[in-house]
C-alpha cells in the first residue's frame, strides 16, 4: 500500500547523487513519472514522492510482500515482479499487490495425516486445477507451482514439499489462478506435514531441544534479561561468527 507525500521523499534526495542516469518513464496507477533507469520499482514509488505504508516488508525478495503487476503499451501480456528486485522499464504501467485475499483453512496439525485424503478436506478446491500453467508463469521465484500441484492432486506430500520450497507466498500464482486456488496455502501445508512426519529427523537439533528443555541455558538467559542495552549491542558484536567457508562439521566454541 502506498500513500502520496507532499515535497520529496529522501529517495527523491538519494536519487541526486545519480543525475548522470538516464531517467526513464513509468506509469504508478496511471500517472506518468520519470525515474533513474536503475532504481527498482520500490525505490521508483518513493522516488516519485510516495511513501511505502504496507507491501515494503524486506526489501530483499524473502518476505514476498511487495507482489506487482505491470503492462507495457500494446501488450496484452500481464507481466509480474517482486517491486524490490525488479528493475524499472520505459514506460512500464504498474501497481503493487501487497495482499491477496484467499481461503486459508484452520487445522491441527497434530490430526492432520501426510495423505491426499487431508490435503483435500482442507482444501477440496485443489481438484480443480486445470493444469494450464498460468501460476507457475505468475510466479516470481520461478517456482514450478503447476507441478507442485499436480503432485498434490496425487497426495505427494514430500514432493509437493520439494517443489515449493522456495515459495514467498507472495499471492500472485493465487491471483492470476482460473480455478480460484491458494497454491500456497496448499504448499506450506504440504510442508508443515513433511516437516512432522516424513522428513528424517535431525538428530543435533533434538539434541540442542533437549538440553534446552533440561534447563541449560536458563541462567545464561536470566542473565541477558538483566544487562541493559548497551552490554548487549557489546555482547552481540563480540560474538562468535561462524568463518567464512567452513564446512558442515563446524561448530562454535563452548562458552
Amino acid at each position: 500500500m502506498v500513500k502520496k507525500t507532499k515535497g520529496d521523499s529522501p529517495s527523491r534526495d538519494e536519487g541526486k547523487s545519480n543525475q548522470e542516469v538516464p531517467k526513464v518513464p513509468i506509469f504508478i496507477m496511471g500517472k506518468r513519472y520519470e525515474v533513474p533507469a536503475s532504481l527498482t520499482i520500490q525505490k521508483a514509488f518513493e522516488y516519485a514522492g510516495y511513501q511505502l505504508i504496507r507491501g515494503c516488508g524486506c526489501r530483499g525478495g524473502i518476505c514476498g510482500a511487495c507482489a506487482t503487476v505491470y503492462r507495457f503499451p500494446g501488450s496484452y501480456k500481464i507481466e509480474v515482479g517482486l517491486a524490490c528486485q525488479t528493475v524499472v522499464q520505459p514506460n512500464m504501467y504498474l501497481t503493487m499487490i501487497p495482499f491477496f485475499p484467499a481461503n486459508r483453512a484452520t487445522y491441527d496439525l497434530e490430526k492432520v495425516k501426510p495423505n491426499l485424503e487431508s490435503l483435500v478436506k482442507l482444501y477440496p478446491e485443489v481438484m480443480r486445477c486445470v493444469q494450464c500453467n498460468t501460476c507457475t508463469k505468475s510466479c516470481p521465484m520461478d517456482i514450478e507451482v503447476m507441478d507442485y500441484m499436480a503432485a498434490a492432486m496425487r497426495g505427494d506430500i514430500a514432493k509437493v514439499a520439494q517443489l515449493s520450497f522456495d515459495c514467498i507466498m507472495c499471492g500472485l500464482c493465487t491471483a492470476r489462478c482460473p480455478a480460484e486456488i491458494a497454491q500456497y496455502n496448499i504448499a506450506i501445508l504440504a510442508r508443515r506435514l513433511y516437516g512432522k512426519y516424513i522428513a528424517s529427523k535431525s538428530e543435533h537439533t533434538e539434541a540442542m531441544v533437549k538440553q534446552i528443555e533440561d534447563g541449560k541455558y536458563q541462567s545464561m538467559l536470566a542473565e541477558l534479561m538483566k544487562t541493559d542495552e548497551d552490554q548487549l549491542k557489546e555482547i552481540y558484536k563480540q560474538r562468535e561468527i561462524e568463518p567464512e567457508g567452513a564446512g558442515e562439521d563446524w561448530v562454535p566454541k563452548e562458552t
